[in-house]
């Protein structure tokens, strides 16, 4: 459960601070029907760049965004992508949520609001002292910082030195201070490690996304809300649909997937990693290359116990594919070799490095389970491939200049090649390892207890099921603060 005790006097300085900077707080049953947004703030929307500090822009953390710079609204239907067959090689329909349209440009946005907005509407986290911590692997510290910079809020960004270059240039415009830790993507011990640092400073809280609830809470009421949605816009007579993949990094993905098993039994639901850090595969560890996800241990806030396959994805695999995308070469291979529509193929730039690893999963789980052309398969783009042009000017000075002839061998190498290997169906004892393995971070190192690990192996009723059920209380506590800022 999230703790929602009312601390009195900060919540009346995050008021106050409220007023000053004219803030308003979105709800969650906005994010999920941005219709019920006030006109005062579509008015201003109007005119707002999709990237501008202003905090208007947290009206915008939702699927359903137009899709513009600048001056969108919203729509009914959530951002979305579907892959033809031609491109993924399976008959199973696969359509992923797109990230690109929140601000910062990724759903972490969405993630690290559902973290901070508890805290700050109850008065745990005073903005008037406390500055807010935010370790990552990349997107979340953006989405915390950028949340952070529209609640006027100080913010300290946390993240593996050997991320992007496009991710540091950025923070360094946001966060009040960015620390790099030592390592890449699956160095989240070194993250731990500087937040245990950190703690020793009376003025930080700390928001660690790999155990915060408000994150479960978030994905689980809001992108598995806006799935379900694409996928009732998108499906033809006799679909079903049919599974739902998601690379951990966090796990909070994880949960929109509890909410589509409930609102479509039979759905499977599948976690991916790196191939070079199997850590639920195989118990195993490494370095890799999929900027967005984590490794090397269990979230705490992955529900394990509902989860149907783990899928390792070679990073190798989502390089080759991000540089297929994002080159010119690589898009005249789609149009005139595969005969893929001009505009669909500008689009797949919407994929960044792990949501093209997200459509692998995809790809992988419908091998496996044979499924058919009236199967269909869901997942997100975190971010697109905004953040990775570095990593595709590094991948052309490593092989050279790029031609159709190479685009169509990484096509059939790295996506219509895929095979079911490294994957595993899991069966309850299968579970129940993945999700001993959270003794170990979180109990050993991170200060939890062995009775709040096994509540969540054998009650779900009162932790997943009753965190998920907490979104009525956190949007009644955001509506009783705006009334109290007073400006709407």
């Amino acid at each position: 459960m999230i703790d929602l005790t009312i601390n009195k006097e900060g919540l009346q300085h995050n008021i106050e601070k409220a007023r000053e900077n004219n803030i308003i707080i979105p709800t969650i049953k906005q994010m999920q029907h941005p219709e019920l947004v006030p006109d005062k703030i579509k008015e201003k929307l109007s005119h707002t760049g999709l990237w501008d500090v202003d905090p208007v822009n947290l009206f915008r953390i939702t699927w359903k965004n137009e899709p513009k710079e600048t001056g969108g609204l919203f729509q009914d239907v959530p951002n979305y992508i579907e892959l033809p067959s031609a491109l993924t090689g399976v008959k199973a329909r696969i359509f992923a949520m797109v990230g690109k349209w929140f601000p910062t440009g990724c759903h972490k946005v969405g993630a690290s609001f559902g973290c901070l907005a508890p805290r700050l509407v109850t008065g745990q986290f005073d903005a008037t002292r406390h500055k807010a911590v935010w370790p990552s692997t990349g997107n979340y510290c953006r989405g915390g910082a950028f949340n952070s910079k529209l609640l006027s809020c100080d913010s300290i960004a946390i993240l593996p030195a050997e991320m992007s270059r496009e991710r540091f240039e950025w923070l360094s415009q946001i966060a009040g201070e960015v620390i790099a830790t030592p390592g890449c993507e699956s160095n989240v011990k070194e993250i731990f490690d500087k937040t245990w640092e950190l703690r020793q400073r009376p003025e930080v809280m700390i928001f660690n996304q790999f155990e915060e609830m408000g994150n479960p809470l978030w994905h689980y009421n809001v992108t598995g809300y806006a799935l379900a949605d694409a996928y009732e816009a998108l499906k033809g007579e006799g679909d079903r649909f049919a599974g739902a993949c998601f690379t951990s990094g966090s796990a909070g993905t994880m949960s929109a997937g509890d909410y589509l098993k409930e609102q479509y039994p039979g759905l499977k639901l599948g976690v991916g990693e790196a191939l070079q850090c199997p850590t639920i595969l195989d118990n195993g560890f490494g370095g890799h290359r999929i900027e967005g996800i984590g490794d090397k241990h269990i979230p705490w806030i992955h529900n394990v116990k509902n989860t149907d396959m783990a899928i390792a994805i070679d990073d190798e695999d989502s390089q080759r594919l991000l540089r297929l995308f994002n080159t010119e070469a690589g898009k005249a291979y789609l149009v005139n070799t595969l005969g893929l529509d001009k505009d669909f193929v500008e689009k797949l730039s919407w994929l960044g490095i792990s949501g093209i690893a997200n459509i692998l999963c995809c790809i992988k789980m419908a091998k496996y389970y044979e499924l058919t052309e009236h199967d269909v398969i869901g997942t997100v783009l975190t971010d697109s491939a905004v953040m990775y042009q570095s990593r595709v000017n590094e991948l052309n000075e490593m092989y050279g200049a790029y031609t159709e002839q190479a685009a169509e061998l990484d096509h059939n190498l790295h996506m219509l090649g895929l095979k079911t290997d490294n994957l595993m169906e899991l069966r309850y004892t299968d579970r129940k390892r993945i999700h001993n393995l959270k003794y170990y971070t979180w109990v050993e190192q991170q200060g939890r207890d062995v009775e709040e690990l096994n509540a969540l192996w054998y009650d779900t009723e009162h932790t997943w099921d009753a965190v998920h059920k907490q979104a009525e209380q956190l949007d009644e506590l955001i509506e009783a603060f705006n009334e109290e800022v007073g400006i709407l």
